[in-house]
C-alpha cells in the first residue's frame, strides 16, 4: 500500500496526533509539579507585580507636591534623618534651583541629601541628570537622589558613576520595591506563616 493512500493516511494519523498530543500533556504535568512552597512564592511574586504598577498608576495620578513629599516620607522609613517632621522637607517651588526636597542623612544633621522627584512616562536621560548634578552645587552638596516613575537611559546611568559627586538614581521599579518593603502607601493585607519540622526538638528527645 503507498503512502498517498487514503486508508493509509486515515491509519497514521491518529496514532501520530496522539502522540503530539501526549508530548503536550507531559509538557504541561512537568510545569505543573511545583511544591505548595513554590507556588505561594509564584503568587506572591505576582501580586507585588501588581501591586507595583497600582502603586505607580496612582502616584502618576496625583498632584506633583504629592510625589514629592511620599519621597521625602519613603527616605526617612529608610532611616535617613529619623522622623519626619525633623529628618526632611519638600521644597518643590518656583526658584528651588532644581531641588525637590532636602532630608538630613542622619538624627544629628550632619550632611544633607538633596531630593529631585520627577513623575514622568518618558526615559529620563543624561541631560536631567547632569542638570541636577549642576544643581547641587548651589547647595554645596555633595549627595542627591533622583528618583523618576519611569527609567532612566543607559547615558544617564553612565554619567553618574562618571563624577565625583554621589547621585543615585531610583527608576519606578525599584521606587515601587521600596515602598512595598518599607511600607509606604501600602497596608498588610494578610499574612501567612509557614512551619517546618525542627528536627532538633526530636533529636534532644533521643
Amino acid at each position: 500500500m503507498e503512502h498517498g493512500d487514503p486508508e493509509f493516511r486515515q491509519f497514521y494519523r491518529p496514532s501520530h496526533q496522539t502522540g503530539t498530543h501526549n508530548e503536550s500533556n507531559h509538557e504541561e504535568c512537568n510545569a505543573d509539579i511545583r511544591t505548595p512552597r513554590e507556588v505561594m512564592e509564584a503568587g506572591y511574586q505576582e501580586i507585588r507585580r501588581d501591586l507595583s504598577q497600582e502603586l505607580l498608576n496612582r502616584i502618576k495620578s496625583s498632584p506633583p507636591r504629592f510625589f514629592e513629599q511620599l519621597v521625602v516620607d519613603l527616605l526617612v522609613a529608610m532611616g535617613y534623618g529619623g522622623s519626619r517632621i525633623d529628618a526632611g522637607e519638600a521644597v518643590g517651588q518656583s526658584g528651588d534651583g532644581g531641588v525637590d526636597g532636602i532630608i538630613k542623612e542622619d538624627k544629628l544633621g550632619l550632611d544633607a541629601i538633596y531630593l529631585q522627584a520627577k513623575r514622568w512616562e518618558n526615559t529620563v536621560g543624561r541631560p536631567v541628570v547632569q542638570a541636577f548634578a549642576g544643581s547641587l552645587d548651589g547647595y554645596r552638596a555633595k549627595k542627591g537622589v533622583l528618583i523618576t516613575t519611569s527609567q532612566f537611559s543607559l547615558e544617564a546611568q553612565d554619567f553618574v558613576t562618571r563624577i565625583e559627586k554621589k547621585i543615585v538614581l531610583i527608576d519606578g521599579e525599584e521606587l515601587a520595591k521600596l515602598m512595598m518593603d518599607y511600607g509606604i502607601g501600602v497596608a498588610t493585607d494578610a499574612v501567612y506563616e509557614i512551619k517546618r519540622l525542627d528536627a532538633d526538638y526530636f533529636e534532644e528527645e533521643l
